[in-house]
């Protein structure tokens, strides 16, 4: 049976889940692809200013309250979080922006990592671009090199911030079950933030479940984009995805963001680009039934 998505349905049609205390929609905004139109993190062309800004905007519009950003989402002549402060201050009282510290970047776009006592520069920078006093929500990001490492200097740095006040919670992105079991030792940890979607493995997974079973919000990136990465999206679709596509009227993408959707209600998803017809389409995604059938097709 056809049942296609209209590209006008609003966020709240994905449902709610809260982060700590604050209630978001479960489709939200990722900010990662305001800044250039093609792969993230390069020393490519910047995107359109006021074509990003009318995206911020019209994601708003469209009932997203979840948007998810970093500092070092730059290119050499935008700012994800400038844009944020730019398109959508005063900001709504329901909005959440959630961020990311651990890593940065200079003004060359080299990376670094953070020690636990530059966290504070961090968060003050997001706070000064965001035009804030204080974070809704900091993850705290861990570098591939550090995926068996204690994180308990550099989360207990930022649980100090969060009792000064400069952040309201807490989450942890690339992290291992591990990390997040001694996080969660140091102070509460409301959202996860890892690579996950169709084809994911057996441990990632698994992740997911324990983090339904105690309350915390999994909000995977790259839900769409998969293996492509920063990248984005290949155009290369398996078999099962363009079948239940077919059989919805829907995007791939779309697709893939339902399935995203299903595999429990405290899993959200932040779908990032800075072109408004994708924008429609992903928020649309959140209205999108898949049955057990399609669901078992779908699975890894």
């Amino acid at each position: 049976m056809m049942t296609s998505v209209p590209e006008t349905i609003g966020a709240a049609a994905s449902g709610t889940w809260k982060l700590g205390d604050l209630p978001v929609h479960r489709i939200g905004f990722g900010a990662m692809r305001l800044t250039q139109p093609g792969a993230a993190f390069t020393q490519g062309p910047s995107s359109d200013r006021g074509r990003s800004i009318a995206v911020l905007r019209r994601a708003i519009e469209l009932g997203v309250n979840h948007i998810d950003t970093a500092a070092f989402y730059f290119s050499p002549l935008r700012s994800a979080n400038e844009l944020i402060n730019s398109a959508l201050a005063p900001y709504a009282d329901d909005l959440v922006i959630t961020t990311k510290v651990g890593p940065g970047r200079d003004p060359s776009g080299a990376w670094t990592w953070a020690t636990p006592e530059q966290l504070r520069g961090q968060v003050e920078e997001n706070l000064r671009q965001l035009g804030r006093d204080h974070l809704d929500v900091v993850n705290l990001r861990i570098a591939r090199s550090h995926r068996s490492a204690s994180v308990a200097e550099h989360f207990g740095a930022l649980a100090e911030l969060r009792e000064a006040g400069l952040i309201r919670h807490l989450g942890m992105s690339h992290t291992t079950p591990d990390q997040l079991a001694e996080a969660q030792g140091i102070a509460p940890v409301v959202c996860v933030q890892n690579r996950y979607g169709i084809g994911s493995s057996p441990e990632d997974q698994a992740l997911v479940r324990a983090c339904g079973e105690q309350g915390i919000a999994f909000v995977p990136f790259f839900a769409i984009a998969g293996t492509g990465a920063e990248e984005g999206a290949s155009g290369a679709e398996s078999e099962e995805v363009r079948t239940v596509s077919r059989a919805h009227g829907a995007t791939p993408a779309q697709v893939r963001l339902a399935w995203t959707l299903h595999q429990g209600p405290h899993v959200l998803a932040i779908p990032g680009t800075g072109n408004p017809d994708h924008l429609a389409e992903n928020v649309a995604a959140g209205a999108l039934g898949l049955t057990s059938d399609e669901l078992a097709l779908l699975a890894p």
